[in-house]
């Protein structure tokens, strides 16, 4: 092999080990995101074993406020579901907007219930139900905190991925753009529910 030989096999070898770290480097932040999704899935599992257990504690004391209560337990049914499609696949443009559309749905539900309270002097003084919410409310900001994690390893995929030279190799090997994981409820539902009753 002569000196140009060697030379253009120099080359092609430079260009496949870097073709390989930038590939390398891809697939570690896509991995990173999908474990920040994991940590969400882990609180949204929490926060969805948590509900039916506060619609059962106060079912007794809210025997009028049947359609509030089936309304957090339909919210709930749908968010599960959204959550197992967006478990199936963190990133995912629809799953991730169906997730933030179920997920504010919840928390609407969940904060009319909360609202409700109010009425009922009676759960203001049951333990258990003011144990349960405030497992809620730490849930919740778990929730936000793992949802920010996500969003932060998803902004840093991404960016990496339209970076160039990255952006060349990212749609040769497949690399798709991930969703970020938005909160669409409004600020009034956003608020962690309130666990004091003075």
């Amino acid at each position: 092999m002569g000196t140009g030989g060697w030379i253009v096999l120099g080359i092609v070898v430079v260009i496949a080990i870097w073709a390989i770290m930038i590939y390398n480097g891809l697939v570690a932040l896509r991995n990173r995101f999908k474990n920040a999704f994991s940590q969400i899935d882990v609180q949204l599992k929490r926060r969805y074993d948590l509900i039916p257990n506060l619609v059962e504690a106060v079912k007794a004391y809210m025997a009028h406020e049947r359609g509030t209560l089936e309304a957090v337990v339909k919210a709930r049914g749908a968010a599960v579901s959204a959550a197992q499609a967006a478990a199936a696949a963190p990133g995912d443009p629809g799953a991730m907007r169906g997730l933030a559309q179920a997920e504010g749905a919840l928390g609407g539900a969940l904060g009319r219930l909360l609202a409700v309270f109010e009425q009922y002097p009676d759960l203001k003084a049951n333990q258990n139900v003011l144990a349960l919410q405030e497992e809620l409310a730490s849930t919740e900001n778990k929730v936000a905190f793992a949802r920010q994690a996500f969003n932060d390893s998803v902004m840093e995929y991404n960016t990496k991925r339209e970076s160039f030279p990255d952006t060349i190799f990212a749609g040769m090997f497949g690399f798709q753009a991930a969703e970020l994981l938005q909160a669409t409820e409004s600020a009034e539902e956003r608020k962690a529910p309130k666990v004091s009753f003075t």
